[in-house]
């Protein structure tokens, strides 16, 4: 499938759209203040090793420490490449050999620098994750520093990995016969030349030995190496044989980015476009209005139906309605058209919005279990086009449709917007009624602890009103009740749940 990539610079914040026939399909948004962390890497200190959790907590020069668990040391990832197969008796399919996880406070102690790199970025109140496998990203190949591994990208048909595997083997050793090292053939390298490869694994060396130099010689909580801007990144990892054209609408910026790609991504040069046009380069296909519907709980479906999306801290859910769409021969048909098209909108609404974790869809409840299997097959294969790795299950005993989503940066929402003042992220707040009878109970309660003048009620207008109106009559009770003057301030600046009791 076709698609053109459109780039929107500006000093502050650069932005990327992936189009494919027209539509939005994915969105990535950089901040100059605020750049990603994932794929940097820091020379870190151990501040606090947890042996409870198997976890440690590594300062890395930012505001939380970053968290380390002992999956991601070196020696445990190295054993579980290495784990041997045991032969199973009675024909049984042979299995892994289970090898023993030594303990984080044997492997690291506090005060400790360790080379680290960040897998995820800090979402929330969580701080970022790290590893102790360091590695490097190329146009063509995956080095890995500390590891003798030699890997093919899934995505590459099984009959060609092991020839590719060999070529790099070979190419590796040729290039620099004393180094070590492992590399991971990414997809776009399965046609690459011999040479294309050779300069791929050459600055790829390069690279960590550059790092390891400024290892050596900077402080713990350094900056030891930092991943490409995005820009950059899209020519690396977006950019591939069904790309027509990247737009971007900076010449200066196009410039930068052609000496980059004419230096690691030659092929992308000819791709390179500068737009000048009068229009924003967004309003070409309307990508602001899509990114504002992104943050929308409901997605409306051509067929009249449609999707509710909400976000927890937890998992995602997404519910599917028939709302106006009713069919044109019977109820089973019209649900089951219903959710092939939710299908192929869930999908790309999780590249759109860039949701990870936990995802339970709810598809309309489906009689035939035809009609169930090809909606999870439309689903899968509509998965099967995103860049960031899925898992799926089948729809449980309660009919709802399990799956997971990698998450390494900020949800579109999370980078876009924040919670609201007033309902603090719930969605809803009080009623002006609920919030009237909370004033009345504090003022009993203040009533029977102090004995002021007056009591002096400071609450937004709608608060106010209602206790002029509706109200009146029981404010005045109260009033009569505990023998005290009850006054009303009006205040604009004040949310509908926000008040305020003075005693005087």
């Amino acid at each position: 499938m076709s698609q053109d990539i459109l780039i929107n610079w500006s000093p502050q914040e650069t932005r990327v759209a992936v189009v494919e026939q027209g539509a939005v399909q994915e969105v990535h948004l950089e901040r100059t203040l605020e750049r990603g962390l994932v794929g940097n890497i820091y020379l870190g200190k151990v501040s606090r090793v947890l042996p409870g959790m198997q976890s440690a907590f590594i300062d890395i020069g930012l505001d939380r420490a970053a968290f380390l668990h002992v999956a991601d040391l070196m020696p445990n990832i190295q054993a579980k490449h290495a784990s041997p197969r045991t032969s199973a008796a009675d024909g049984a399919a042979p299995v892994l050999a289970p090898n023993p996880v030594l303990p984080i406070e044997k492997q690291i102690f506090e005060g400790q620098a360790l080379m680290v790199q960040v897998l995820k970025d800090p979402i929330g109140t969580k701080g970022a994750r790290l590893t102790a496998q360091i590695s490097i990203a190329g146009r063509l190949l995956v080095f890995l520093p500390q590891d003798n591994h030699i890997g093919v990208s899934q995505k590459i048909p099984p009959a060609q990995r092991e020839a590719l595997r060999q070529r790099v083997l070979r190419i590796a050793a040729t290039t620099d016969g004393s180094a070590t090292g492992g590399f991971i053939l990414r997809t776009n390298a399965e046609d690459a030349s011999d040479e294309e490869l050779t300069e791929d694994v050459a600055y790829l060396r390069k690279t960590w030995l550059r790092i390891k130099e400024a290892a050596s010689r900077q402080p713990p909580a350094t900056l030891l190496h930092e991943d490409l801007n995005l820009m950059q990144r899209v020519l690396r990892d977006l950019v591939g044989a069904q790309t027509q054209s990247i737009r971007i609408d900076s010449r200066e910026q196009h410039a930068l980015l052609t000496a980059f790609a004419a230096e690691y991504m030659p092929d992308t040069v000819a791709k390179l476009q500068h737009y000048s046009g009068e229009r924003p380069i967004f309003d070409l296909y309307n990508i602001d209005e899509e990114i504002a519907r992104a943050l929308s709980r409901r997605v409306d479906l051509k067929s009249g139906g449609y999707l509710v999306i909400d976000q927890t801290e937890a998992l995602t859910t997404v519910d599917v309605n028939t709302g106006g769409f009713v069919g044109a021969r019977n109820f089973d048909d019209t649900v089951f058209r219903t959710n092939l098209e939710a299908a192929q909108a869930i999908a790309r609404q999780l590249r759109l919005r860039n949701l990870g974790g936990i995802i339970i869809v709810d598809f309309i409840d489906m009689v035939r279990d035809d009609h169930r299997e090809a909606v999870l097959t439309e689903f899968r294969k509509q998965l099967a086009r995103d860049r960031v790795k899925t898992m799926i299950g089948g729809f449980s005993q309660l009919g709802l449709v399990e799956m997971t989503r990698k998450r390494t940066r900020e949800s579109l929402a999370h980078v876009l917007s924040e919670p609201c003042d007033a309902c603090a992220g719930k969605g809803t707040v009080k009623t002006a009624r609920s919030v009237c009878y909370d004033i009345l109970r504090e003022i009993l309660r203040e009533a029977r602890a102090f004995s002021p003048r007056e009591f002096r009620v400071v609450a937004s207008p709608k608060v106010v009103e209602l206790f002029l109106d509706e109200e009146r009559q029981h404010l005045a009770g109260l009033s009569d009740f505990i023998g005290k003057p009850i006054s009303l301030q009006s205040e604009n600046t004040m949310t509908q749940e926000q008040y305020d009791i003075v005693l005087l």
